[in-house]
């Protein structure tokens, strides 16, 4: 464990020190966000930070290479193939931050970055349904390129608040460390260094290092260069165990073990996928493009219900966090417990969420 405390606390102080140069280099290149008719923002803001975060993220790779166990995962290619991956969407949104790219060639890019970690092993073997489902090994890489795809697409979604992403994805990181970290311990022979709980433990740590200058008021954006790398990240994460496990190692309870392989990666990152989910939805009946931008987010909404910007933030996080360490417990836990650790956290989750605006209308957070 110590090594993985000592891989979250350099990404944490890497991104952290080297955001404010990040941040000289929007302000030099021109990658600002312009105020938007749909954004909360009311100044224009440098944007750029997911730099700083890969920069984080690059950091914790190399001292996890000099360390005596998490070094060993370098004897496959699974690692490099994510940090050059993370580089090819990393400079792709950086480009996008400082001068925006058409949709096609961002999309062009996701694929070639989820085709690369493919090809360096970072890929489904195989899908826990029904047990362990083989199936051909072009049909994986496919579902290997629409899971990273539909990650990084989640996270540049929910990118819309002060905080937002960075704080969400970094709940995401964190209980999905914790799951890694279990399931890992299962195997046999026991061994609790994973390229999945590497690679969460790093994502909590750029998450939290990133977050001191992006909490409202931000003084620097994550950009696409940082919401486009969170999710390959995450997606890379989610990719190396789930498609790597037995559901029986997951839990001894026989429906447990059945769901909780497919449910626990998609429970992580609920909030920016049910936000993807719905504004697709919502676009696509509204005779609009999935892609076209529009003030209907989850957090807009939080917005307009009586929330302050700070207070819709934390009451997200809540939300992240209810759903993300609550489909955890349930690995933790056996019987009953987890169901009313959860339902009572919900509860909470919607009182805070519905009333809380007619008790204190005015954000004092």
């Amino acid at each position: 464990m110590h090594e993985y405390v000592l891989v979250l606390i350099v990404a944490a102080a890497v991104t952290y020190l080297a955001t404010p140069f990040v941040r000289s280099l929007a302000v030099a290149t021109g990658a600002f966000t312009a105020v938007r008719s749909r954004d909360v923002h009311t100044t224009p803001i440098p944007r750029l930070g997911g730099v700083a975060i890969y920069i984080g993220f690059v950091a914790a790779a190399l001292v996890a290479r000099a360390l005596p166990y998490l070094g060993s995962l370098f004897s496959s290619k699974q690692i490099i193939g994510v940090v050059l991956a993370g580089g090819v969407v990393c400079l792709l949104g950086a480009f996008d931050d400082i001068r925006e790219l058409d949709w096609i060639t961002k999309l062009a890019g996701q694929i070639l970055a989820a085709g690369l970690m493919a090809y360096t092993g970072v890929q489904l073997l195989s899908l826990p349904i029904f047990g362990t489902t083989i199936l051909p090994t072009p049909v994986l890489v496919l579902f290997t390129i629409i899971v990273v795809m539909v990650w990084t697409n989640a996270v540049n979604f929910i990118d819309g608040l002060d905080g937002l992403a960075a704080g969400v994805v970094g709940i995401a990181a964190l209980a999905f460390f914790m799951y890694s970290y279990i399931v890992s311990r299962s195997f046999v022979p026991a061994n609790v260094f994973s390229t999945a709980t590497f690679i969460s433990a790093a994502l909590v740590g750029v998450c939290a290092g990133f977050l001191p200058h992006n909490f409202h008021p931000a003084r620097l954006f994550m950009g696409d260069s940082g919401a486009l790398t969170l999710g390959l990240l995450m997606s890379a994460a989610t990719i190396t165990l789930t498609g790597n496990v037995d559901p029986s190692q997951v839990s001894g309870n026989e429906v447990t073990a059945a769901f909780l392989p497919i449910v626990v990666p998609l429970a992580v990152l609920m909030l920016p996928l049910l936000d993807m989910v719905l504004a697709v939805v919502r676009r696509t009946l509204a005779g609009q493009k999935p892609w076209d931008a529009d003030a209907k987010h989850l957090h807009h909404r939080m917005l307009r219900i009586g929330h302050g910007h700070r207070r819709a933030v934390l009451i997200l996080y809540l939300w992240a966090a209810i759903v993300a360490l609550g489909s955890v417990s349930f690995v933790i836990w056996d019987g009953w417990r987890p169901l009313v650790v959860v339902g009572a956290a919900a509860v909470l989750g919607v009182v805070l969420t519905v009333w809380l605006p007619r008790w204190r209308p005015v954000e004092r957070l």
